[in-house]
């Protein structure tokens, strides 16, 4: 059950009428000498720190949930989707709050799951959840989700990167978007095939996304491209769903990626030596945050 690509990945799927989760699930039985129940525990522990991590940073007082630039917004997105007319509608603004707050307990020193960042701790979870609540979906399919999800991470990170630092925040945010978006064909009951087509549209989206957190914290722009994130992956879940294919094959994009990731200037590698990070207020903010130029 070894690849290293989406196209062995999916070979092995046709050959032994699996889904990706279920060779993901395989795998991790093997590399870890655990038992499936005891994968699906660890798992189901995995999700259950994202649960509340969500309910968290949507419950608890604004001052204990802030860090110096982003604190207080999740609740913002939920009061507003729940007493207006949400321009996105509740169920992508639902997902917005969730992984807003998410990522204001992961400023806060809260628990989270980076997956497969903290960076991007807000967009699986977010997604998770959302979609588990909208279509009523029970603990076994988000875990498979969970699973599927690992699959696509574990080939970027192979064949590309997955750090901000390497490769900016596309190697992060969209990442985390493209585990998200297949994740979610697969619990929908969407193909293998279609999974790797939503990661694809998911990570061309967000291509060329650089990194550059003013003040050097994992707050400002990081947060709101978490909820971009989020919507991304589901958005891209939607079309290939429909039926809607990446012209260009998962693997290429993934490849494509990590080439962009190395072109990028060290200034947007998470630097904070460009981007925003290096406006007028960025610098001002650093410092009023460390007291230093």
């Amino acid at each position: 059950m070894h690849y290293k690509s989406g196209i062995e990945l999916l070979s092995i799927c046709n050959e032994n009428n699996m889904s990706i989760y279920d060779v993901a699930l395989i795998n991790e039985c093997r590399s870890s000498s655990l038992s499936e129940h005891q994968v699906y525990e660890k798992m189901l522990t995995y999700f259950e720190i994202m649960k509340t991590s969500i309910k968290k940073g949507l419950d608890e007082n604004e001052k204990n949930i802030k860090g110096f630039m982003i604190g207080g917004e999740a609740k913002k997105i939920k009061n507003y989707y729940e007493n207006n007319k949400s321009v996105c509608g509740k169920t992508m603004s639902k997902a917005i709050s969730y992984a807003l707050s998410v990522m204001e307990v992961n400023v806060s020193m809260g628990r989270i799951v980076a997956c497969p960042t903290a960076g991007s701790c807000g967009v699986l979870p977010a997604v998770l959840l959302t979609i588990m609540e909208k279509f009523s979906l029970d603990e076994q399919t988000v875990i498979k989700g969970l699973l599927t999800s690992s699959a696509v991470g574990i080939i970027i990170g192979k064949n590309a990167s997955l750090s901000g630092a390497e490769g900016g925040c596309q190697a992060e945010i969209g990442s985390a978007s493209a585990m998200a978006a297949a994740a979610v064909v697969e619990m929908l009951g969407g193909t293998p095939e279609q999974a790797l087509h939503a990661s694809a549209i998911a990570l061309k989206n967000l291509m060329g996304l650089v990194c550059d957190p003013v003040a050097g914290l994992v707050e400002a722009p990081c947060a709101k491209r978490n909820a971009i994130g989020t919507s991304n992956a589901m958005i891209a879940a939607e079309m290939a769903l429909a039926g809607i294919e990446s012209i260009i094959p998962f693997d290429e994009v993934v490849i494509a990626m990590g080439k962009v990731g190395k072109m990028l200037p060290v200034a947007l590698r998470e630097t904070s030596e460009g981007g925003i990070a290096t406006t007028p207020t960025g610098k001002k903010l650093k410092k009023q945050i460390f007291g230093v130029k």
